[in-house]
């Protein structure tokens, strides 16, 4: 299990939260240590894999990186929920799978199991899920950690290629080749090779690939002796591979071969748990080492968990710095700034009352909410400077010329505000 530490503050003034996340991380497989701490006292010393978060209760809910592995998080009462994703996102090592959701807690305790064997891994699941994450986090696991991680995409190149990267060619094999190349295999010797979309490998291929297993040993192109290899292999496949061996696509031995020990990673949408603590990983992974980190409020996290996610983990990550970016200048992500890949939209809920945020039957383009965006935040600060367009373009960072230009592609848009009220050179 992962080691956390709290601080008898912390268990006096934070008992919600921090028993939760506790909880939460003592589930976890090992991936370092955390300790949870009040902001007001004083801060352990740092120790090796360790990550730190301070907490206080506040009128606002604030998350800030102090670096690589501190972080400071204020919040208030009523938003603890969030208050425990954040701290879970907050807590957990770069690289490390983030999860809360039970199915997905089990799967990583089963996963954490085979890796200190030496079995091959089938790992399962659809598009963007996170198995190539999973996969490092078996090669981290096990007792081949400090050896290489090597991974290879099967459907990346020609099957020509695909042969010489994966068992490497001598000088002369082919047109081109005016260099021996160890290949992936010899590259892996004494860790772990990560085989993505298998399903996608060459039937011809397929063959060698799986004398390559049985023998442990590789022969480059070009050569006449087979060179020896200690590698652990995982596969990863987002489709059913029962249904590739049966219409001829994928060996039947290379299959058994490889499916010694299968883990299934099911899609987003069947481990809603998982969303929250993911939602503030990829604002805190796309963030500055220091300084603040925006809040996702209720009405946002809510329009999160209503979502299908189609697209899996991959799409919540393109959606969080989308909001970023649409949130650029603010404190908080709201509601408004969730744009989902696909442009429908979903109803969200404020107050109890269902409200759709945009009509169903009208989609709105990418461009098209940027451009609301960047107009509502113009007509903020001209607000905010009482019309004044010198005040307004210095607020929001740009040259009066560009204010000028970005009004008047208002009202060709028929955008309707109060012209009147820009003066100082008069918009």
């Amino acid at each position: 299990m992962t080691a956390v530490t709290l601080t008898k503050q912390v268990e006096k003034d934070h008992a919600p939260v921090a028993s939760l996340a506790r909880a939460a991380f003592e589930l976890l497989p090992e991936t370092g240590s955390v300790v949870l701490c009040d902001a007001a006292a004083p801060i352990p010393a740092r120790r090796c894999n360790e990550s730190a978060v301070l907490l206080t209760k506040a009128n606002e809910c604030r998350l800030d990186r102090l670096g690589e592995t501190r972080l400071s998080l204020s919040y208030t009462p009523c938003e603890e929920p969030s208050a425990i994703a954040a701290t879970i996102a907050a807590g957990s090592m770069p690289g490390a799978p983030i999860c809360a959701d039970p199915s997905s807690l089990a799967m990583l305790s089963l996963a954490q199991r085979v890796a200190f064997s030496d079995v091959p891994v089938l790992i399962e699941g659809p598009t963007g899920t996170g198995k190539e994450v999973l996969a490092r986090f078996v090669h981290q696991a096990s007792p081949r950690a400090d050896q290489p991680f090597i991974a290879i995409n099967c459907a990346a190149m020609p099957e020509t290629m695909l042969e010489a990267m994966l068992f490497g060619h001598v000088k002369g094999a082919y047109t081109g080749a005016s260099a021996s190349g160890e290949g992936f295999f010899r590259a892996a010797d004494g860790g772990t090779l990560l085989l993505d979309e298998i399903a996608e490998m060459p039937v011809g291929l397929q063959a060698k690939l799986l004398r390559a297993l049985q023998e442990r040993e590789v022969v480059p192109v070009g050569a006449t002796r087979p060179v020896p290899v200690n590698v652990r292999i995982i596969a990863c496949a987002n489709r059913d591979l029962p249904v590739e061996v049966a219409e001829g696509r994928l060996r039947a031995d290379l299959y058994y071969r490889l499916n010694v020990f299968p883990i299934s990673l099911g899609p987003l949408s069947q481990r809603p748990a998982d969303i929250a603590p993911l939602a503030f990983a990829m604002l805190l992974r796309h963030s500055p080492p220091v300084g603040r980190v925006p809040w996702i409020s209720c009405d946002a996290m809510a329009r999160l968990g209503a979502h299908k996610w189609p697209g899996n983990v991959r799409e919540l990550e393109n959606v969080m710095r989308r909001a970023m970016v649409l949130a650029e200048g603010t404190d908080v992500i709201a509601a408004q700034h969730i744009i989902f890949d696909s442009v429908r939209d979903e109803p969200t809920e404020q107050g109890g009352t269902v409200v759709a945020l945009h009509p169903a039957t009208t989609p709105r383009s990418l461009a098209n909410v940027v451009r609301d965006s960047e107009a509502q935040a113009i007509l903020d600060a001209l607000d905010r400077c009482d019309g004044h367009r010198a005040d307004t373009a210095s607020l929001l960072g740009i040259s009066e010329r560009t204010l000028r230009y970005r009004l008047a592609e208002m009202r060709e848009a028929g955008m309707a505000f109060d012209s009147t009220k820009a003066v100082g050179g008069h918009a």
